[in-house]
């Protein structure tokens, strides 16, 4: 419980791979506390488009992404954006499997996929250099055994996903033509007993509800995804700035004391004086 206002800010950064910007703040919602900011925020973003400004890639934290998908993530996509999340604790890992496929990170991935890299988290600040090559190898691998996707997503947010056997990433017995790939793949040594549609079918189809709140536009927690993401920090360089008391501090005022002293003189009144 407080009392206060939330400030949410939409701040430029650069393109994936593109030059330097000016980090400006492009729009700024505030809205009481009886709100949630996620929602608010999202439909100003939303409105930019029709303002001719292309939404292209959004960085949020958890704050935003652990939102209900229909007042966040969703609206997003349908305005053209791609996500580039970092997901709350409670989202990440496994979340249900679809037609067999492992649901997890926004992702589906073979029903045998070793559980240790369906559990890998972000790496921490300051990893050194061998824990970061290490987690690198680890995402790597375990893009292995994502299902690939076999026909782009149409108008209404469907989208076909294939084996990844029959993509050639992994050597699977239940696709004979896998095992004919050499052996730097990864094997499934014990597919399952009672294949599901995954392992059987060409492709499966996945709707829009499935991973809604967590699908991105990178493979959470990869080298890929940890690059894209790394230039939110323009929105902290943001909110240290709006938070400098010795510029543009937004801090609330301490509050003012009225006191009411009577005047005492020839026209005796009261008067009010603060402190």
């Amino acid at each position: 419980m407080f009392y206060g206002y939330y400030l949410s800010a939409a701040t430029m950064v650069a393109d994936e791979h593109g030059p330097a910007v000016p980090e400006l703040t492009r729009r700024i919602t505030a809205s009481s506390c009886a709100h949630d900011p996620a929602a608010a925020l999202a439909g100003v973003l939303t409105s930019m488009p029709a303002a001719g400004v292309a939404l292209g890639d959004i960085l949020a934290d958890s704050g935003y992404s652990h939102r209900v998908p229909a007042t966040w993530a969703s609206p997003l996509r349908a305005a053209g954006a791609q996500l580039v999340h970092d997901l709350h604790p409670a989202d990440r890992g496994p979340r249900g499997t679809h037609d067999g496929a492992i649901i997890a990170n926004g992702n589906l991935f073979c029903p045998s996929t070793p559980p240790a890299l369906l559990a890998l988290l972000p790496l921490p600040p300051g990893a050194g250099a061998a824990d970061t090559a290490a987690h690198d190898q680890q995402t790597a691998e375990l893009a292995r055994y994502k299902l690939g996707l076999h026909a782009a997503e149409d108008a209404d947010s469907y989208r076909r996903h294939a084996c990844p056997a029959t993509a050639g990433k992994i050597r699977c017995p239940l696709r004979p033509a896998s095992m004919l790939l050499d052996r730097s793949r990864p094997e499934i040594l014990a597919p399952p007993r009672h294949p599901p549609a995954c392992c059987t079918q060409q492709t499966i189809t996945a709707g829009p509800h499935i991973a809604e709140k967590t699908r991105q536009k990178h493979d959470y927690p990869s080298a890929s995804w940890r690059t894209s993401y790394r230039r939110r920090t323009a929105a902290e360089r943001l909110n240290a700035t709006i938070k400098d008391t010795a510029t543009t501090s937004i801090s609330r005022e301490p509050p003012r004391v009225w006191w009411r002293l009577q005047l005492l003189g020839p026209a005796s009144g009261w008067g009010w004086f603060s402190a």
